[in-house]
């Protein structure tokens, strides 16, 4: 029976069969991992669907970013979505259910056999939470209907679809979503040996909330003075609720009454009034996942070189933030560290040195930031580094594995 390979993203996924990577939607590859919940016709979107509709402005709830939450408690609490209780587990299940339609449509077939990427370490070096994290994705494809669930780490999957090294050790560099995973292997073609895994938690919506902190939330009243309720003075806005709304999983959950209230409280001791109007327009409307994405758009754009900067005229006409390039390196130059000295650690880890590495193959989208290339390529000046097939590299590594016996 034939194995269905899912590289289930933080922010995209994509699925293959037999060894060919399939279309998921609208002749595409991949599908963001997004769900898009309509309260007034109990309506669930999925994908691209679910991105229109929070562009479109239209009424419900988006969520992304979900793989995020694997492993922790908020993953079994139990909310509203689109009008029903449940839970976040049960989202996830709902998105891998579709996925598998999607991909049986594509392929003829039908499957209830699976193997799935994950990352090396799905949240911190507690081997606990990490543990937790891999029975919670293994139950959301049970309860998508799979019935025999295997799991291979991603960057082992791009290291089986490199092509391999002739000589000496690669290295695989995979910044996702919400992690950086690494991969150090040997060999070419069908004799590629993954030698060590390493990873830490760390990825591209990281870089989206704190360009979001920096960039955007100023403009929402971060940073900004209230007076004293008693006598004179003034103090700092407090910083949690803005790093709550830049932060991809954790934004459906500041739409509370409580939230609102404060917010309107500090906005009457906001000695500059205008940003916190725009925060109170934000959680109204409940604007922070369009801010996110318009975040997104501009990282991606500015990388490129564009200076538009971030577009926020749905939360107020004529707003608008800044970013170009050099905000990009100056926001990004820790993170961006980070991950050059986790793939130097990653090295240490197979008992090698960056010297002994011949080939780098850069994976992910955020890979392709210039400060993180940068910083690899400082880091491994002797090694050749290759970005071409940055996107699609771990769901065809899957697909190599999936059609093995």
């Amino acid at each position: 029976m034939a194995r269905l390979a899912v590289d289930f993203g933080t922010s995209n996924t994509g699925v293959a069969a037999s060894g060919t990577v399939l279309t998921l939607q609208r002749g595409e590859t991949t599908a963001p991992t997004a769900l898009f919940f309509d309260p007034y016709s109990d309506e669930v979107l999925f994908g691209h669907d679910a991105v229109d509709a929070l562009i479109e402005g239209r009424d419900g709830r988006f969520l992304r970013a979900l793989k995020s939450v694997l492993g922790q408690p908020l993953l079994r609490e139990n909310r509203v979505l689109g009008g029903q209780r449940t839970t976040l587990l049960d989202v996830i299940a709902a998105y891998l259910a579709w996925i598998k339609e999607n991909a049986e449509a594509a392929a003829g077939i039908s499957y209830d056999r699976v193997l799935s990427g994950r990352p090396v370490r799905f949240h911190s070096r507690n081997p606990d939470y990490n543990a937790q994290a891999e029975r919670d994705l293994r139950e959301a494809y049970a309860r998508a209907g799979f019935r025999e669930v295997d799991v291979l780490t991603e960057p082992a999957a791009a290291a089986l679809a490199s092509g391999g090294v002739d000589a000496g050790h690669g290295l695989v560099v995979d910044i996702g979503g919400g992690t950086s995973d690494y991969a150090v292997f040997r060999g070419t073609g069908a004799d590629i040996t993954v030698v060590a895994n390493y990873g830490i938690r760390l990825g591209g919506t990281d870089f989206d909330r704190l360009l979001n902190l920096d960039r955007v939330m100023p403009g929402l009243g971060l940073g900004t003075e209230l007076r004293q309720t008693f006598g004179a003075g003034t103090t700092q806005a407090p910083r949690a609720l803005f790093h709550e709304l830049a932060t991809w999983e954790k934004i459906p959950f500041q739409y509370t009454s409580k939230t609102r209230q404060s917010v309107a409280e500090m906005a009457r001791q906001a000695v500059d009034r205008r940003p916190w109007r725009r925060l109170e327009a934000v959680l109204e409307h409940e604007l922070a996942h369009e801010i996110a994405h318009a975040v997104e758009g501009a990282k991606i754009a500015a990388n490129s070189g564009a200076t538009d900067g971030v577009g926020l005229g749905f939360v107020e006409a004529g707003f608008r933030a800044p970013l170009e390039r050099a905000d990009l390196d100056r926001v990004l130059s820790g993170v961006a560290a980070e991950i050059a000295s986790a793939a130097i650690e990653a090295v240490a880890v197979a008992g090698l040195t960056p010297p002994d590495i011949q080939r780098i193959v850069l994976v992910g989208g955020s890979s392709l930031m210039s400060g993180v290339s940068a910083s690899i390529r400082a880091a491994f000046p002797d090694a050749r580094i290759d970005k071409g097939d940055a996107l699609t590299a771990i769901i065809k590594g899957l697909a190599i594995a999936a059609s093995r016996p």
